[in-house]
């Protein structure tokens, strides 16, 4: 995998370290890429849901931590009490950790474990302050009354 310097992007550009950070670690999260498999879903404008395939962790083995704009899935697999002896073993019981970078006023809104499967439901509530909104055009003469009385 290419390698890129994204040190042009901060000499010329403003405000935008955290994407070049997000792209950096992005190239480098090789680790661990393909386990536990996962889909991440639109469910509405400002709606979306990661799922998860965890076939075999319990509730109490799997850990959500949301802090900032940064979501941390961790599972830990218990000792087991008895040694199997396997004669095929495909169904991987190690732990894992995953990372997700969540955009700007994306927070998570629930989750839950069914049939194997974990569900994340994430939705971004943008603040009133940030909502587009409709300014009203108003007629140069109101402005210049305004300017006089003060």
């Amino acid at each position: 995998m290419r390698n890129y310097d994204l040190t042009p992007l901060y000499r010329s550009a403003i405000g935008f370290d955290r994407l070049a950070r997000m792209a950096e670690n992005a190239a480098a999260n090789n680790g661990n890429a393909g386990y536990p498999p996962y889909n991440i879903e639109l469910l509405g404008d400002n709606q979306y849901r990661i799922t998860m395939a965890v076939a075999g962790f319990a509730m109490d083995e799997l850990e959500i931590t949301s802090e900032g704009e940064k979501l941390l899935v961790k599972g830990t697999k218990a000792e087991q009490q008895t040694e199997r002896q396997y004669l095929y073993q495909g169904i991987a019981e190690r732990g894992f950790e995953r990372t997700f970078q969540l955009a700007d006023y994306v927070t998570v809104a629930g989750a839950h474990l069914e049939n194997g499967l974990l569900n994340i439901d994430l939705v971004r509530e943008i603040p009133e302050a940030m909502k587009p909104r409709k300014i009203e055009i108003g007629s140069g003469k109101v402005l210049e009354a305004e300017q006089q009385s003060e």
